[in-house]
C-alpha cells in the first residue's frame, strides 16, 4: 500500500521543498509539476534540492494559467509519469505547492488501506453546487472560452455575450454527464489509470480546453464513467470566500486547522513559520485519529464571509464601507438625541447625566468644536474637539464616538444651529433615539443682542432647518424612534415627558423623578413670537403660545408629577 503525490507548483518553492521533502521522508512517491514561468535559475536550484531523493520526479513544464486546461495538462503529464515510475503506487494525491499534510502520513495510508477502492473526489452536477459565478453554471460546458477571463477580462465577456446572442452551444460528449468540485482529489490506480487511458481520451480533451475553468471539471466528471465508487468529497481542506478565492491559512490558524481532521489543508501563508513547524515535526500526536471532517469548522468560515459581506454596524473600516440601503443599522449600539432641550433646559446634560447615568455630550456638531461631556478636548477612541477633523467625515465622527463607547449609551445634543447637516443619517439608523422639542431654538433668540431685523432674519433661516429635519423624521423612510413635542406643549407640563424620558433612556433603575432641570425663563416668550409675526415672519413649529401671555417664570413652581403604581 503506497500513496503517490502529483504536486502542482509555481512560487514559495522553498516551502514546496519542505513539504516534499516531509513527503518523500514518509515513503510518498512524488512527481513535481513545476511552472514553466518559473525562471530557470529558481527552477534549477529547485530540482537540485530535491535531487538526492530517488522517489521525487520532475515532469514536463507548461505554463499555467488559472481557469485554463494547462492547468488540467499539467496534472495529467504529472499523473501519467507517477503511474510508470511507481508501479507499487495504489493511491494518487493530487496537492499543491501551497499544501500542507495536517496528520501523519501513516494515518493517512492506514485511512486508504480501509477503504482500497474509493475515490475521494468533489463530484456534483451544475444544479447541486452553490459557488459557481457570473452566471456561467452550465454554460461553462455549452460555450466556447478560448481568451483568458483574468488576462482577457474585455475579449471574454465579449466572446460569451456574442455566443449568447447567436444562440451557439456546443455538443456535450455523448454519455458524459458535466460534473464540478474542488480540483484537489485523491484516486486509486485504478481510477486515474481509466481516465489516462480511456479510449476516448482525445475527443473529452479536445471538448474540456475550451471549458471554462477545466480543473475544477474535468477529472471531476470523468472519473463518473469509470468509477464505481466515489465519496463525493476531498480529502484536503480547502475554503472560498464568497467571490470564489481561496482562503489563507495563518499561523494563528493552527487550532483551527486541527479541529478539521483533514489530512491536508490549503493554501498555507508561505511565511507560517509556527503552522509548518507543527505539522512536519513527524509527531504521530500532531493530530487526532478522527474521520476527515472540514463541516466542523464550516460554521466559523460562514460567520467569516457573513461579516465580510455584512460587515459590523458601526464599524467603518477600510475594508469594507457600510451601504445605507442595504444596513439595518449605521451604528453598533443605541443613543439618544436631544434636540431643544439645550435651549430650554440650560444645565440639561448635567442633569441628564445625574437622573439617567447616560454619558451627556453637549453639542457635538456645534460651530466652534465638538462639545464632548465633561468639556473634554479628546475622547475616546482619540476623537478631536476639532470641527475641521469632524466635518472632514461627520458620519465616521459618529460611528466612531459609538463604535469606541460601547457599554456605555450615548446621548448628545443637536439643533438647527449645529453646522452639519447630519440629521438624515441619525433619522435612518434604528439605533438612534431622537426626541424633539420644535421651535426650542427661538429661546436663544429672544434675548440675543441683535437689530430685531436680523434676529426675525435668523429666525426665518432657523425655522426652515427644523422644519426640513421634522419632515425627515415623520418621513415613511426613518428608522430611528423619534418623539416630537411643540415647545408649547412640552413648557404646559414638563414634568411627564421628563418622567417618560427618564424611563426610557436611563441606564439604571429609577424610580419617580425627584428633581426637574432648571427651565429658561421665558417671560416675554410669547410677545416676542407676536413680534416675529408682525415683521411677516410666521413662527409656526413652537406650537400656540398665546400673544403676550405671562409664561412660567424660572421661579415658579413645577407641576407636581405624580406617580401611580400599576396594580
Amino acid at each position: 500500500m503506497s500513496v503517490g503525490l502529483v504536486m502542482l507548483c509555481h512560487e514559495a518553492l522553498e516551502r514546496a521543498t519542505q513539504v516534499a521533502r516531509h513527503w518523500s521522508d514518509h515513503g510518498c512517491p512524488i512527481v513535481i509539476h513545476l511552472d514553466a514561468r518559473v525562471p530557470k535559475r529558481d527552477a534549477d536550484a529547485f530540482e537540485a534540492s530535491l535531487s538526492d531523493r530517488p522517489n521525487i520526479r520532475f515532469s514536463r513544464r507548461y505554463p499555467c494559467d488559472w481557469g485554463r486546461w494547462s492547468l488540467v495538462r499539467a496534472t495529467q503529464e504529472a499523473a501519467t509519469l507517477l503511474l510508470q515510475a511507481f508501479p507499487d503506487v495504489s493511491h494518487v494525491f493530487l496537492a499543491s505547492g501551497a499544501c500542507l499534510p495536517l496528520r501523519p502520513v501513516e494515518e493517512m495510508r492506514d485511512y486508504l488501506a480501509e477503504r482500497p477502492g474509493t475515490d475521494f473526489i468533489e463530484s456534483a452536477t451544475t444544479e447541486d453546487v452553490p459557488w459557481t459565478k457570473g452566471g456561467l453554471d452550465y454554460e461553462r460546458f455549452t460555450l466556447r472560452f478560448p481568451f483568458s477571463w483574468r488576462k482577457n477580462r474585455r475579449l471574454f465577456d465579449a466572446y460569451v455575450r456574442l455566443q449568447r446572442r447567436v444562440g451557439y452551444r456546443r455538443r456535450i460528449p455523448e454519455g458524459m454527464v458535466p460534473h464540478m468540485g474542488s480540483q484537489w482529489w485523491c484516486l486509486t490506480r485504478a481510477t486515474l489509470a481509466a481516465i489516462l487511458n480511456h479510449p476516448r481520451r482525445a475527443e473529452f480533451d479536445r471538448y474540456f480546453q475550451r471549458v471554462w475553468i477545466p480543473d475544477e471539471s474535468y477529472f471531476q466528471t470523468l472519473v463518473r464513467l469509470v468509477s464505481a465508487n466515489v465519496e463525493s468529497r476531498s480529502l484536503t481542506l480547502s475554503k472560498f470566500d464568497f467571490q470564489g478565492k481561496p482562503h489563507v491559512f495563518y499561523d494563528d490558524h493552527l487550532q483551527l486547522l486541527r479541529r478539521s481532521d483533514c489530512f491536508v489543508a490549503r493554501k498555507i501563508w508561505p511565511r507560517a513559520d509556527r503552522l509548518y513547524a507543527t505539522f512536519l515535526s513527524g509527531h504521530a500526536d500532531a493530530m487526532s485519529a478522527a474521520e476527515p471532517n472540514p463541516g466542523k469548522i464550516d460554521r466559523i468560515f460562514s460567520k467569516a464571509i457573513e461579516r465580510r459581506i455584512e460587515g459590523r454596524p458601526g464599524l467603518y473600516m477600510t475594508g469594507r464601507f457600510p451601504r445605507i440601503q442595504r444596513d439595518s443599522a449605521l451604528t453598533c449600539a443605541r443613543y439618544t438625541v436631544f434636540e431643544g432641550f439645550g435651549d430650554l433646559f440650560p444645565e440639561f446634560q448635567d442633569w441628564l447625566r445625574r437622573t439617567t447615568g447616560l454619558r451627556a455630550h453637549g453639542h457635538l456638531y456645534a460651530p466652534d468644536r465638538a462639545e464632548f461631556a465633561e468639556d473634554q478636548t479628546i475622547f475616546t477612541g482619540a476623537l478631536s474637539d476639532s470641527a475641521t477633523l469632524r466635518d472632514y467625515n461627520p458620519k465616521a465622527f459618529l460611528t466612531s464616538l459609538i463604535w469606541n463607547t460601547r457599554g456605555e449609551r450615548q446621548a448628545f445634543l443637536y439643533g438647527s444651529r449645529d453646522t452639519v447637516p447630519i440629521g438624515s443619517f441619525i433619522a435612518s439608523d434604528p439605533n438612534a433615539e431622537i426626541m424633539v422639542i420644535s421651535g426650542a431654538w427661538a429661546i436663544p433668540l429672544m434675548r440675543a443682542q441683535m437689530a430685531f431685523p436680523d434676529i426675525r432674519k435668523e429666525a426665518a433661516r432657523l425655522q426652515r432647518i427644523e422644519n426640513e429635519h421634522l419632515m425627515e423624521l415623520r418621513s415613511g423612510h426613518t428608522k430611528a424612534r423619534v418623539q416630537i413635542w411643540t415647545l408649547a406643549d412640552f413648557v404646559e407640563s414638563p414634568a411627564e415627558p421628563l418622567q417618560g424620558i427618564v424611563d426610557d433612556v436611563a441606564v439604571r433603575r429609577t424610580g419617580p423623578m425627584t428633581e426637574m432641570p432648571r427651565m429658561a425663563d421665558l417671560t416675554g416668550f410669547g410677545q416676542f413670537l407676536q413680534n416675529l409675526r408682525n415683521e411677516g415672519m410666521h413662527p409656526y413649529l413652537m406650537g400656540d403660545f398665546p400673544s403676550g401671555a405671562a409664561l412660567r417664570r424660572e421661579d415658579a413652581p413645577a407641576k407636581p408629577y405624580i406617580a401611580r403604581e400599576n396594580r
